[in-house]
């Protein structure tokens, strides 16, 4: 999955996506902080491949998108709009194909700018980026071609508190990025910066009013961020292989950044640090039980405002929640499987 799968929708409620065969299914509270609903398929009754992009919008809208085989060799991207997380999921819409036919060609990126305008990317297999927007009156305007060399897959989209659209992407020689000018217009490439990166680690968050941050994992194995008109900087070792995942939350009356990632051990390691101020050092703390090799920890902010992590298991199904609890520092309730 692409993008967090862990959401607050605009009623509080918290809900999840997981991918499960063939299908989307969502879970969500009844009621913020209580109990869950069983899982539930997202979209109607429309065979899927193994690929899901989630993002969110300002007004709490759920987007995915997916890819769905056509016929014989050949594949179409598919969207879907969640409202609220108890009601049920608009059907699955074709999108179509980046280059009009084909197979799929890349894990598509969702954004949502502040107009509630979805922006979908997709490598295009051909070592560039395509886009396809949603039209201020509905609708989808035609794809466009945003170009780029030696674009890999593991895109990382993400909104700006400007409300406008940004992209990362992992290139040949660095990372690549893509920034809206104006709200309506497409993503134009604004630089590029030589850091060899491994693909599939980009992670994208907003950070400021001005700037956004992008985490990914070096070719040497740290943990870094950077900004565009900056350097990267290296943060800290990972805590383990897997994909890191970040949210901007309140500590103690401080804006802090909480990354979360499966450790080596197998448990959820947590490290905060002051929001765009990386020199201040983060380290790792771990929290909660043993997990399979394939879980995947998302974070987010529930209706009260305290952090909440969700870790899910594809193999197993099994997913398990923690909350912040209401004392200083970050202490974590006991994890519970929903």
């Amino acid at each position: 999955m692409n993008g967090g799968w862990l959401l607050r929708g605009r009623d509080g409620r918290l809900s999840v996506y997981q991918l499960s065969g063939d299908a989307v299914r969502c879970r969500a509270e009844r009621e913020p902080g209580g109990p869950w609903t069983a899982p539930r398929t997202v979209g109607g009754e429309q065979t899927l491949h193994p690929v899901l992009a989630i993002g969110q919008g300002p007004d709490g809208y759920a987007h995915l998108v997916s890819w769905r085989p056509t016929v014989k060799g050949e594949s179409g991207l598919v969207h879907s709009t969640h409202f609220r997380p108890r009601l049920a999921a608009l059907d699955w819409n074709p999108l179509g194909h980046p280059l009009k036919k084909g197979d799929r060609t890349g894990t598509p990126a969702v954004a949502v700018d502040a107009q509630g305008r979805a922006h979908v990317f997709v490598p295009d297999g051909q070592g560039g980026v395509r886009l396809l927007a949603q039209k201020a009156k509905g609708g989808w305007a035609a794809w466009r071609d945003l170009k780029g060399h030696g674009v890999r897959d593991g895109l990382a989209a993400v909104t700006g508190e400007s409300g406008l659209v940004e992209l990362y992407a992992a290139v040949a020689d660095g990372i690549a990025h893509w920034r809206q000018e104006e709200a309506g217009a497409p993503p134009v490439l604004q630089e590029s910066v030589a850091a060899p990166v491994r693909p599939g680690t980009l992670h994208a968050l907003a950070t400021s009013a001005d700037s956004t941050t992008l985490y990914f994992t070096s070719a040497s194995g740290d943990l870094c961020a950077w900004r565009p008109g900056g350097a990267p900087v290296t943060l800290l070792s990972p805590a383990g292989s897997g994909p890191v995942c970040a949210v901007r939350c309140d500590l103690d009356g401080h804006d802090c950044t909480l990354l979360a990632q499966r450790s080596a051990s197998g448990r959820v390691g947590f490290a905060a640090y002051p929001t765009e101020q990386e020199s201040a050092g983060a380290w790792w703390t771990e929290s909660g039980p043993r997990l399979p090799v394939d879980a995947r920890v998302s974070l987010t902010t529930d209706a009260q405002g305290r952090v909440t992590a969700a870790t899910l298991s594809p193999s197993t199904g099994r997913l398990l929640l923690t909350r912040r609890k209401d004392e200083p520092g970050l202490a974590l309730e006991a994890w519970r499987q929903v």
